[in-house]
């Protein structure tokens, strides 16, 4: 049994009203139309927003682009910049609770996570800061008595950021400071589904002191909104989270004016366990690597390959820990696992469900959607018996579920592990660490977890492998994913000739 915590009616909540942010101007769209956000936990509109059109967002690109050109942000200085960064940070800090609130109940994320992430993403725009005064080049003495050359880092100029539903405030966070700590100007596009705690953010962004035009946000769907900052003359680049697809087709619009792009993608991110393992700090991973965020998560340690000696009593430990695992309100700080994104999303959880089972995996817990009287839910799930080559084993599912797989040799649990497109993370549980190295060193994946999972810091970078994506974010050289290197390339003194007779 799932343990439900059934959604409380919001009452008399009033829906909350947010216009865009275009050149230090809170504006309505061009066409006039408005998107409604229908809380997922609670079925209700909460939020309403100005629909941007082409038009609106080729205005929000005009005006970042005047803003890097001609504009004060790339010429302060990098202390300058770092206080607006470290302003904001604590301004985040202060509005916690507000921005928690309406990433829970946009996404249907637990409050309690929410509040979790808030406290995340603070440090990184505070880490950020740091490593806007750290930004450096290089000089070279030793080209010769006549030469010097000197190697600068420049901020690369306008560069459009687009985020996913599933980490409204913290994705955003990944990027945006340190695009700003580089120097570069912005147009942010949060999805259409959680756009309001983005929109939050530029009031805190003009309240720290960033000036008109350096933060632009648009909200609306990808093809009337989001397509024109990927294809645009004016963007210099584009930093992306989202779906292998929409990445593929983002990839494709830049590269009609050759834009640099940053590409944060999809996972199926294995766990392989040994028998020697520590099995219960084991358990309690699998099922938080599993069910955190209700499984929408490109970081979801979402297939557990587990040596055959031990899989099924691993299964059922499991098993029964998924049982206790609070379901339901995601305003109720007992809740671990909140609502699925949208009905529709849902359905296809289900489906990747019943196509399992139709292939052959047995549904060793949960299974089915929860009717909780309002919203949608799906039950935490244990799919045992899976094949590698199944969908279920190798798709995103990004929903609550768990593919169950098992190896004899570690030879056959990297080759699993390694056997789909994917390559984000990964996780290894074992004593020995010879075992861990092994499999760090032989998994293809961006961060390999050796006795944990889903740990991370402000300091270590991530990001994935193949169709996982393309290059890093956070870590020490965040800030310069968003900056051009340029050579000066100094002659002291006279020079020779080249025509002239030697």
């Amino acid at each position: 049994m799932t343990v439900l915590v059934k959604p409380k009616a919001l009452g008399d909540y009033k829906v909350r009203e947010f216009r865009m942010l275009i050149d230090g101007k809170w504006v309505d769209g061009a066409e006039g139309r408005t998107l409604e956000r229908v809380a997922p936990g609670h079925g209700v509109t909460v939020s309403r927003y100005q629909a941007a059109a082409k038009v609106d967002a080729e205005r929000a690109i005009a005006a970042a682009r005047r803003a890097f050109d001609d504009g004060p942000w790339p010429r302060m200085t990098a202390s300058e910049r770092s206080l607006v960064l470290l302003r904001a940070a604590d301004m985040i800090a202060a509005r916690a609770d507000e921005l928690a609130f309406l990433d829970a109940i946009e996404s249907g994320k637990p409050i309690s996570q929410a509040k979790g992430e808030l406290a995340g993403a603070a440090d990184i725009w505070r880490y950020a800061a740091a490593l806007a005064r750290d930004l450096s080049g290089e000089s070279y003495n030793t080209l010769g008595d006549g030469t010097l050359g000197v190697v600068l880092r420049e901020a690369i100029g306008v560069v459009s950021i687009i985020t996913p539903w599933n980490f409204p405030f913290l994705i955003v966070s990944q990027k945006l400071p340190f695009a700003l700590a580089a120097g570069c100007t912005t147009v942010v596009k949060p999805s259409e589904l959680t756009s309001a705690s983005t929109l939050v953010l530029g009031e805190i962004l003009e309240a720290a002191g960033a000036p008109a035009g350096v933060v632009n946000i648009i909200v609306g769907t990808g093809p009337e909104a989001g397509a024109p900052l990927t294809s645009h003359p004016d963007v210099d680049m584009v930093s992306f989270t989202g779906s292998t697809g929409v990445g593929r087709l983002t990839m494709t619009n830049a590269a009609q004016t050759l834009k640099k792009v940053s590409l944060e993608l999809g996972g199926k991110n294995p766990q392989i366990v040994f028998p020697d393992a520590n099995l219960d700090e084991f358990i309690d991973a699998a099922v938080f690597g599993a069910y955190f965020n209700a499984g929408e998560c490109c970081n979801a340690g979402s297939r557990l390959i587990l040596h055959r000696d031990i899989a099924d009593e691993v299964t059922a430990r499991i098993a029964s820990l998924s049982a206790k695992v609070k379901v339901g309100d995601p305003l109720d700080p007992k809740t671990q696992v909140g609502a699925i994104i949208t009905p529709q999303h849902l359905e296809k959880i289900a489906g990747y469900v019943s196509s399992a089972a139709s292939d052959g995996a047995t549904v060793a817990h949960g299974g089915a959607a929860l009717d909780l009287g309002m919203g949608q839910f799906m039950a935490p799930t244990i799919l045992s018996s899976v094949r590698p080559e199944m969908a279920v084993a190798r798709e995103e599912v990004f929903g609550p579920v768990l593919s169950v797989l098992t190896f004899e040799t570690t030879e056959e649990a990297i080759r699993i592990a390694n056997s789909i497109d994917y390559g984000l993370s990964a996780g290894v549980w074992s004593r020995d660490f010879d075992t861990c190295l092994t499999i760090g060193r032989r998994v293809r994946a961006g961060t390999i977890w050796m006795n944990t999972f889903m740990d991370g810091a402000s300091e270590l970078p991530f990001g994935g492998y193949r169709q996982s994506g393309l290059g890093r974010e956070l870590g020490r050289h965040a800030v310069e994913d968003y900056t051009e290197t340029k050579t000066l390339n100094m002659h002291i003194g006279q020079r020779t000739n080249w025509w002239m007779p030697r």
